[in-house]
């Protein structure tokens, strides 16, 4: 259960802070909502708070994960996706990780993406795919670890060579 100020990730949008908890009449029921105000994009999302866990909606990693996000990041032996399929496939199972909201996806999609980037030109959608993974990545590191999203950055950078 989350409490009004909270932080909150919620799955392929990122860091949210819960703004209030409301009843809302939807439909002829009503129900118990967080309001949840994405940092990104100060976009605003209803979630019924009985439905929270099924969403995906989750609290920030722990600072003690955040050593295991590294990690993933610098395995550059362990592919999950095969360079020999095809940019559409890759795509999306790129996509589906990033709908999952587990920083560890996340993690793994951010260093096939920048490792499969140095054998060939990538797709469109999957250098928007890179970005998305890179902006939800560095939010939630920076905000776990108390920094800011500037020196998380520069350690991703650290680890890519750009």
């Amino acid at each position: 259960m989350f409490k009004v100020g909270d932080l909150a990730v919620y799955p392929a949008h990122g860091v949210g802070v819960v703004e209030a908890i409301e009843n809302k009449e939807i439909s002829g029921s009503t129900g118990k909502f967080y309001i949840l105000r994405i940092m990104n994009n100060g976009m605003t999302i209803m979630i019924p708070t009985n439905n929270a866990d099924s969403v995906g909606l989750r609290e920030i990693i722990a600072l003690s994960e955040v050593p295991q996000v590294y990690e993933i990041l610098k395995d550059k032996e362990k592919k999950s996706v095969k360079n020999s399929q095809t940019w559409n496939r890759r795509y999306r199972e790129y996509s589906e990780k990033i709908r999952t909201g587990s920083v560890f996806e996340i993690a793994e999609v951010l260093r096939d993406l920048n490792l499969l980037k140095l054998q060939k030109d990538l797709s469109y959608g999957e250098k928007k795919i890179l970005d998305t993974a890179r902006n939800l990545l560095i939010r939630e590191l920076a905000l776990a670890t108390n920094t800011g999203e500037e020196n998380i950055e520069e350690e991703i950078k650290t680890i890519f060579n750009y």
